[in-house]
């Protein structure tokens, strides 16, 4: 058996991307009980992958390079047509401000809420909270500020959903990361009074 035949077959069946070191290693390791192929290193898989990424097109599919790893998924025309399989796991969908939130979290990370509330003037808990829930956004520490804030980063789900390899691939990352954000308001301050406001009830004219 030809070793590149298993290596289709493992990027096909993988629920997440996979990177060429461990296929390297899966493929030396071989099957349960099984003969594995003990000569295979880590630049041959790379070089099978690049015939791969050139090979399915052509089968409707594609080879993409995200997350630190690789895995196959169908040719983005032809998105339409898988649109009508049943039961197809699709990537979640994420709202506008949701969008807005997570560009400034993917950006500037590690952020904490009322950084990210200074930059987008609105209040953003619920959205930070479903960022989370998706598994496009995590906490990733306590921010040395007075009262120790959560800080929050992107996943390597972020990554694949749209797209990247890492991080750096963001469009203008060097650039964005180098502008000054405003500074979160005082939680006393008339600024956060506005945004208590503006997601609870209507304020009252005096």
């Amino acid at each position: 058996m030809e070793w590149s035949r298993v290596l289709e077959a493992l990027l096909f069946a993988a629920t997440e991307p996979l990177e060429p070191k461990r296929l390297a290693a899966i493929l030396r390791e071989g099957p349960e009980g099984g003969q594995g192929f003990p000569d295979v290193k880590e630049p041959e898989v790379r070089e099978e992958l690049a015939k791969l990424a050139e090979a399915l097109p052509a089968r409707g599919l594609i080879l993409r390079e995200v997350a630190g790893g690789f895995r196959i998924g169908t040719a983005p025309e032809l998105a339409g047509w898988v649109a009508k399989l049943k039961g197809v796991v699709r990537p979640p969908r994420l709202s506008p401000p949701a969008l807005e939130t997570m560009a400034v979290i993917a950006y500037r990370q590690p952020i904490s809420r009322a950084e990210v509330e200074a930059v987008r003037g609105v209040d953003c808990s619920g959205t930070l909270d479903t960022l989370v829930e998706r598994g496009v956004a995590k906490i990733v520490g306590r921010s040395d500020a007075p009262g120790r804030p959560i800080l929050y980063g992107t996943t390597d789900l972020f990554l694949e959903h749209f797209g990247l390899k890492d991080l750096e691939e963001l469009p203008n990352s060097e650039e964005l990361r180098r502008v000054k954000l405003p500074v979160p308001a005082d939680p006393a301050g008339p600024k956060q009074e506005e945004l208590i406001r503006e997601v609870g009830e209507p304020a009252t004219q005096s």
